[in-house]
């Protein structure tokens, strides 16, 4: 007769939780540890030659080291809003431009706590002060002067956004520099019309959920005064497009992937100042392991010593 030596006994399946809103992190009864991404909102875009938002912090322990958390245990999740893009009034001269907003933390409050810090805000068109905010990735700097980008802060986060030259494209038209992206940091903006000019800086991509996915991406500067012929790039990771092209170009970062919002523009002579595009939320993803028991318990072992299966 075959002699029993061992069995799995006891197993958990591995487990994917995404979080596109604020909840609670339930764990299983048997994870001691998990993985996780944690990107936090993006900055909105400014307004009037505005810079794009830059993308939301982005921090992860997937393929490295487990954190650890406590079986059957309840941990709150915070999933960071998009900043809202800079407001605009006036359908002419610099009066009216404004900075967008920074994004909102995501946090997860497993017992050494996680947070990745909002997007900074891109600059807006007003004044050689319209610098980018500083955030998880810094924004980009303004168009109509020379500005630097935010900062990208705490460090290990995100990337700082472009600086603008303040170089026009001919003319009186100009191009904000694009916010920073997890990836990589914003572009500057040169007196060039291409998408590559005042584009967003990339993000990462993130095999958390099996497949891989990019987040955190910035959004692209803004141009203006009169159309140009291109807009500038968001970043690949959900960061939206500048307004460059006319008043309805330019797009907001993708929600739940962090990225910034893309800087609005000014059309002259009856666009006026454009409000900067809103920065995409964050996101929240939990991955637990899977758990597998190779021990007998000794019930097990008295009912194979029983039945004469026991190996010793």
């Amino acid at each position: 007769m075959a002699r029993l030596i061992g069995a799995v006994v006891t197993t958990q399946a591995e487990q994917v939780t995404t979080f596109n809103a604020s909840g609670t992190l339930a764990t299983q009864p048997q994870t001691t540890s998990i993985e996780y991404l944690v990107v936090a909102g993006g900055g909105g875009g400014g307004s009037r030659f505005g810079g794009g938002g830059g993308a939301g912090g982005y921090k992860t322990n997937f393929g490295g080291s487990p954190t650890p958390v406590s079986a059957a245990s309840s941990y709150p999740v915070t999933v960071g809003a998009g900043g809202a893009g800079g407001v605009a009034s006036g359908s002419s001269g610099t009066g009216g431009a404004g900075y967008g907003t920074k994004g909102s933390n995501s946090v997860l409050g497993v017992p050494s706590s996680i947070t990745s810090e909002g997007g900074g805000s891109g600059g807006a068109g007003d004044s050689e002060s319209m610098s980018g905010v500083t955030g998880g990735s810094g924004g980009g700097g303004a168009g109509r002067f020379a500005t630097t980008g935010g900062l990208a802060a705490p460090t290990g986060q995100g990337n700082n956004g472009g600086n603008s030259s303040g170089t026009p494209l001919g003319g009186d038209s100009y191009r904000g520099a694009g916010g920073g992206g997890a990836g990589a940091a914003g572009n500057a903006s040169t007196g060039t019309d291409n998408t590559a000019n005042g584009a967003g800086g990339v993000g990462l991509a993130n095999s958390i959920t099996g497949s891989p996915v990019f987040y955190a991406g910035g959004g692209g500067g803004a141009g203006g005064s009169t159309a140009q012929s291109t807009d500038s790039a968001g970043g690949n990771g959900g960061g939206g497009d500048g307004m460059c092209t006319g008043p309805t170009a330019g797009s907001d970062g993708t929600a739940n992937t962090g990225g910034g919002g893309g800087g609005g523009g000014y059309f002259a002579p009856s666009g006026g100042n454009q409000v900067g595009k809103s920065g995409g939320s964050g996101v929240v993803i939990i991955k637990e392991p899977f758990v597998g028991s190779s021990c007998w318990d000794l019930r097990q072992v008295f009912r194979q010593v029983k039945a004469g299966d026991w190996s010793n």
